[in-house]
């Protein structure tokens, strides 16, 4: 074991779905209709904000890099989904691409964390202190914001990175997921990874409890504001510019709660890979139609652009 362990890693193999031939089938022309209505909603949404006059404020300016944010993450992924889903035997990824894999995945599930904490604050800002609104949310402000949440995704993706690719692992390990998560490659590990895996879940905890304590503060802030107004009519239209941004909250934070800070007593392989698929997968997707479907503005863009169309 010891002499295994010493061997130069080259490459993993990932289980993927090779466990599960009768879903494979269905599996892959599922994801594959997933990933195109997630490329072209996405798409979309970078379009309507960049090239609409009526989308232009901040909100839609954090809703645009969402959605890029939302492009590269599915597309750090599912590609490798669809071609491992055309076999029945687990395929090997090059020890490389794993770690490139696992950086850019928490380069953008970070960065979409601090996103989400962004527009959290633009709400609140909006809502809350709106004679300062100018001041508070102007386009300097916006651009720090944005590069803040990448900057905080480039370095928690570079700690966790470095920390886990320089364990040793065994020759050709088997990685029972279908992409390279933290923590299925960091069980992988032969020597150190309990001190690792606590690091890297207090790390993975920190990072998605913080932005979740300030969305949280910036709502309950909101849900005083709303609830001072006198009429319920305007209560009900204040109300309606947020809970999209809810509802997207919700999803995001629910699947990597569950996934990442739920004990790991009682958790089964398959059940890691479909809650993984769900938010890896099919999340960005319900992301621009949640936006599209809840917001007027966003409906008239599309209705203007229709009408441009000869």
């Amino acid at each position: 074991m010891d002499e295994e362990n010493q061997t130069t890693t080259t490459e993993f193999l990932l289980l993927g779905f090779s466990d599960l031939r009768a879903l494979q089938g269905p599996l892959f022309w599922l994801v594959l209709l997933v990933y195109l209505i997630t490329f072209l909603g996405n798409s979309l949404i970078i379009f309507l904000t960049q090239t609409s006059p009526v989308l232009h404020s901040p909100m839609y300016f954090f809703l645009r890099h969402l959605s890029m944010v939302e492009l590269l993450y599915t597309t750090d992924i599912v590609p490798r989904v669809l071609a491992d889903l055309t076999s029945s035997h687990p395929q090997a990824i090059s020890f490389r691409s794993c770690a490139a894999q696992m950086y850019f995945f928490i380069v953008l599930g970070i960065s979409e964390c601090c996103l989400l904490t962004a527009m959290a604050y633009d709400r609140y800002a909006a809502i809350c202190q709106p004679l300062h609104y100018s001041t508070l949310m102007n386009h300097r402000a916006c651009i720090a914001m944005v590069g803040t949440s990448w900057i905080m995704g480039i370095i928690t993706a570079t700690t966790h990175s470095s920390l886990i690719f320089t364990l040793p692992f065994p020759s050709r390990p088997i990685i029972p997921h279908f992409l390279c998560d933290i923590l299925p490659v960091l069980r992988l590990a032969s020597a150190g990874k309990h001190r690792s895996e606590i690091s890297v879940m207090t790390a993975t905890v920190v990072f998605i409890m913080i932005p979740f304590s300030l969305i949280v503060t910036s709502y309950a802030r909101i849900l005083g504001a709303i609830l001072a107004i006198a009429s319920s009519q305007s209560r009900r239209k204040v109300f309606s510019t947020c809970s999209s941004h809810l509802l997207v909250v919700s999803l995001f934070f629910g699947t990597a709660s569950i996934t990442y800070i739920r004990p790991r007593a009682g958790s089964s392989v398959t059940t890691d890979r479909i809650l993984s698929l769900f938010y890896t997968v099919v999340t960005p997707m319900l992301n621009p139609i949640i936006y599209t479907l809840r917001n007027k503005e966003v409906i008239g863009a599309l209705k203007h652009m229709k009408r441009q169309v000869p």
